[in-house]
């Protein structure tokens, strides 16, 4: 029997683009995990796809993930397909355009892929303890990040 684990992510930026962090709680059972980081000069939306990214890959077997993000980015790229479209048109988008953020939206790709993952919208600063803790991770990584 596979796992059950729920992940909530963040990305935060100084800046857009600038300094960035990124958040993550994994939550199984009563155990719980904290995951940050930084880069010097990215974007938000960088930042949002690397925190589901890293979490996902800090799972050391394939689980049912419920993953929760207050980017609709993230989010929408799975639930409304748009990954499937761009990749069926070559990472192109609607307007025949590349793609942004293709090397993480791949790495993204391969990080779900051993785990079934349902994608699920919070509204940030909505007083979500697990979101507003993300944030609070995301942020704490870039002021580390310039001490």
């Amino acid at each position: 029997m596979r796992k059950k684990v729920i992940i909530y992510t963040d990305g935060a930026c100084s800046g857009n683009p600038g300094p960035g962090g990124w958040g993550a709680v994994l939550l199984y059972g009563e155990q719980s995990r904290e995951l940050s980081g930084s880069v010097g000069a990215t974007t938000n939306q960088r930042m949002e796809l690397t925190a589901a990214i890293r979490a996902l890959q800090n799972l050391n077997q394939p689980c049912d993930v419920t993953l929760f993000s207050d980017s609709a980015y993230v989010v929408n790229a799975f639930n409304r397909h748009w990954l499937d479209n761009w990749q069926r048109n070559g990472w192109l988008n609607a307007k025949k355009q590349p793609v942004d953020n293709q090397d993480l939206w791949r790495e993204l790709l391969a990080a779900a892929a051993r785990h079934t993952v349902s994608w699920c919208k919070v509204k940030g600063h909505a007083g979500d303890n697990y979101n507003e803790r993300c944030d609070a991770l995301a942020r704490a990584a870039i002021r580390e990040s310039h001490k």
